[in-house]
């Protein structure tokens, strides 16, 4: 039976990315429920919405960046380059959108600032930057992994007279051709706008907080029957992207790289590098990189020699040549390292020479220098995973918010329930996968509409322990031991945030396992889940 509490929706989805379109079509459309979506930005696309820098772009390649749940869209969308860039992302999100009429029950320019769970209805209360509140059984939050802007602390970050701006807040009329641009940060958004921005401006000045291992793109055209080779694959190509850890589309690695000699590993890095992609690299070379430091040495060789032999000045070669193990969110970009041959970019180590202060004019450094500039631009990256949880007042059980509940760090159930939220369902929550985000995002939405499609037949709310959400927590931080990503200092523990308390915050097992666990975990009647009974304690 279902509830009988009144209600101004039966569900709430917050955030109209990948996530929260996908929701509200499957709880409104295949559930039947009064849905709607509340969205901060003038449109939707969430992430791909917000982020319009120059060279923004997804590193999936394109067959695989994109919704499976529907086979006639496969089939009749093209693409023409081995990536999506922003721009067509967006239209590509805009169309699903509209496909399925789903604009009119997203409210756009509607920021959520609260919510709130009422234990005496057992109802959320869901308040908006305009003083409206909406009432709903159910609420879904689909606020993006890299979403919440992290804005550096620099002395005189106010006083610069130029255009100041973060890549996650473009704004529509600013354009660098031929001006003087610094940029803060070379992870994977930093180094897609310094690629891009090279080619646009008169001076391009790169602060570089870590050296980072980069690896081709190989982006490019098409070639000729190359998208209908893909459509006619589709049924085994998603099959395969379902069942296998990074969820990008190839095949991983069987073979360890110390199982094969020198030249073998040459080899096999050199096709990597040649056909391009930072996962495969990493994940389709071999299939030990990533937790063997023997073999994760030989990988980072690779790219270090790699940066030696392009970078022309040596210096630069030096700053630009990681030390520390390739074990970040693998990054891949055409001509990063080349970018650093021409004449109009300089680039800055600013853990040697580091950032005394932001000027009027531009940025200095402690050498004294005085680095001016038309353009100062923030690649300094997101608060991830919980940033946008804790900017928003989320209250449960016995009023306790969001942020107390994570004090010591951001922590859940398969990433989609926290212990004290009722009814409350995250899509890519803390320790969710850590793959390619969309195939993830599907398989969590699909997860969820069932958890509600069983609330709905039983009666009651959907809970779960503390002791489950502690033991997937332990499962979760198990996995990340042992593979080298705890070695490094990294936005995926939250270590790019000054202050904030690593730790682990994604489900490092693959997609194919955490498949399995959701099917698993259906087929025992939902275990780890109270549904429509009290939770237990």
């Amino acid at each position: 039976m279902t509830s009988t509490q009144t209600t101004d929706l039966d569900a709430i989805v917050v955030g109209a990315g990948f996530g929260g379109i996908y929701q509200l079509h499957t709880l409104r459309d295949k559930l039947g429920l009064r849905v709607r979506g509340f969205e901060k930005g003038a449109g939707i696309g969430g992430t791909w919405y917000w982020n319009r820098y120059p060279g923004a772009m997804s590193d999936t390649e394109s067959p695989f960046y994109r919704y499976s749940f529907d086979d006639e869209l496969l089939q009749e969308w093209d693409w023409a380059r081995k990536y999506i860039d922003q721009p067509d992302i967006l239209r590509y999100l805009e169309t699903v959108v509209d496909r399925y009429d789903l604009r009119k029950d997203f409210r756009l320019n509607t920021e959520v600032t609260s919510i709130v769970f009422d234990e005496a209805t057992n109802t959320w209360t869901v308040g908006t930057s305009a003083g409206e509140s909406f009432t709903a059984r159910y609420v879904v939050t689909a606020l993006g992994l890299l979403a919440a802007t992290n804005i550096p602390d620099i002395p005189g970050i106010d006083s610069f007279e130029g255009r100041l701006v973060h890549t996650a807040e473009w704004p529509d009329d600013l354009s660098i051709e031929g001006k003087r641009v610094g940029v803060i940060g070379t992870g994977s958004t930093g180094t897609q706008f310094i690629v891009a921005a090279a080619k646009q401006v008169s001076h391009l000045t790169v602060f570089q907080r870590s050296a980072q291992y980069s690896v081709p793109s190989g982006n490019g055209p098409v070639e000729p029957g190359e998208v209908e080779n893909y459509k006619s694959r589709f049924p085994e190509i998603w099959e395969q992207v379902r069942n296998s850890g990074v969820a990008f589309g190839f095949e991983e690695s069987t073979v360890a790289a110390t199982d094969v000699d020198e030249a073998e590993r040459e080899r096999v890095f050199q096709a990597a590098w040649d056909r391009g992609n930072g996962f495969y690299f990493m994940f389709g070379t071999f299939n030990d990189i990533a937790i063997n430091p023997e073999s994760n040495e030989a990988a980072a060789a690779f790219i270090r020699r790699k940066i030696a032999e392009t970078v022309k000045d040596p210096e630069t070669a030096r700053l630009l040549t990681p030390t520390q193990p390739y074990a970040k969110r693998p990054l891949c970009n055409q001509g990063y390292y080349d970018v650093y041959n021409q004449d109009n970019v300089k680039l800055v180590s600013i853990k040697e020479n580091p950032i005394v202060e932001i000027t009027p004019r531009g940025v200095k450094t402690a050498d004294g220098v005085e680095h001016e500039l038309d353009v100062l631009v923030l690649a300094t990256g997101f608060d991830a995973v919980d940033g946008n949880y804790r900017r928003i007042d989320i209250r449960g059980r016995g009023g306790v918010s969001v942020d107390e509940h994570w004090a010591d760090a951001p922590t859940s159930f398969l990433g989609i329930m926290t212990a004290g939220f009722p009814n409350m369902f995250m899509i890519l929550g803390p320790n969710g996968p850590f793959t390619n985000l969309v195939p993830s995002i599907e398989a969590q939405v699909e997860f969820i509409t069932t958890l509600v499609t069983e609330a709905e037949r039983r009666g009651g709310l959907i809970e779960v322990s503390q002791q489950v959400e502690d033991e997937w927590t332990e499962t979760c931080t198990t996995i990340a031991n042992y593979t080298l990503f705890p070695k490094t200092d990294s936005w995926i523990f939250g270590a790019n945030i000054p202050g904030k308390k690593h730790a682990v915050m994604f489900y490092l097992g693959g997609l194919g396992a955490y498949r399995g666990l959701l099917s698993e975990i259906q087929a025992k009647d939902f275990e780890g889940f109270s549904i429509g009974q009290p939770v237990p304690a």
